[in-house]
């Protein structure tokens, strides 16, 4: 039989030669792969650190403001003091919060966040009036918390003016010495807070003359004399009862709840 020609010859020695040919070229392939990965790992920090505080990409260019009712935009912007064309990481959000707490005392709850790749983000909350007191022809407005936040020259429509008529001798003066008017200006707000919504709507002035006298004269000239802040919504169920029973009475009395009582016609 005859033997394999030339041509068989060589094609048996490329097949023979194919496979430690590829085996390098794999071991060629993985080196530059291994190469590769390794210059990216080294240049990674270094442009990582580059694209956040020296390129153009992720620099603060806008300011978005929400949650304004009274305040302006433009008045939370300008306290705000956000450094327009700053790396956007190197902002410090605190910072900006501490500045419009201390500018504008109506804000009550502030949150500034980064809006990736370029804004700044500054949601407000603002404080509420819930009493006012007259000074002179203005009027300062107090919030849930007893704060006065704001003087404004009109007083906030269908909020009751706060009167601290505390004696400041005898009695009263102990009184004032003991609480302190910023604690009976708590106990005014607490005692509105719990007011039965219709007897809220109908309220002009809460006086104070002590701790344990608070009381609200409503629309009409109608009185209710309310006691102490403490066991308000029993108070509130018992006032809500009582002019139900007398809606003619001009004055009302649940300082003690347990034992109302109304007056007048």
């Amino acid at each position: 039989m005859a033997g394999p020609t030339t041509a068989e010859r060589g094609e048996r020695q490329q097949e023979s030669s194919d496979p430690p040919l590829a085996r390098r070229r794999l071991r060629g392939n993985r080196l530059r792969t291994i190469i590769i990965l390794a210059v990216v790992l080294v240049l990674l920090p270094g442009g990582s650190v580059w694209l956040l505080y020296g390129s153009q990409w992720l620099r603060v260019t806008r300011v978005s403001i929400s949650g304004t009712r009274v305040l302006t935009p433009a008045q939370v912007r300008e306290a705000a003091d956000v450094p327009v064309g700053s790396p956007l990481v190197s902002v410090d959000t605190g910072a900006i919060e501490a500045r419009l707490r201390r500018a504008l005392p109506r804000i009550d709850e502030v949150d500034v966040v980064r809006a990736w790749p370029r804004g700044i983000g500054l949601r407000v909350v603002e404080r509420t009036a819930v009493l006012v007191v007259q000074k002179d022809r203005d009027f300062i407005e107090v919030d849930k918390e007893g704060v006065r936040f704001a003087t404004v020259s009109q007083a906030p429509k269908g909020v009751p003016a706060l009167q601290v008529a505390v004696s400041r001798t005898g009695t009263g003066a102990a009184g004032l010495r003991r609480f302190g008017e910023a604690r009976l200006v708590r106990e005014a707000v607490r005692v509105a807070g719990a007011l039965p919504a219709a007897v809220a709507r109908g309220t002009q002035v809460v006086k104070v003359r002590s701790y344990d006298d608070i009381s609200l004269v409503l629309t009409g000239g109608t009185t209710v004399s309310w006691g102490s802040g403490e066991k308000g919504a029993a108070k509130a169920r018992a006032l809500t009862a009582l002019m139900k029973a007398s809606p003619r009475a001009r004055h009302f009395d649940v300082s003690v709840p347990t034992a109302p009582a109304s007056a007048g016609s």
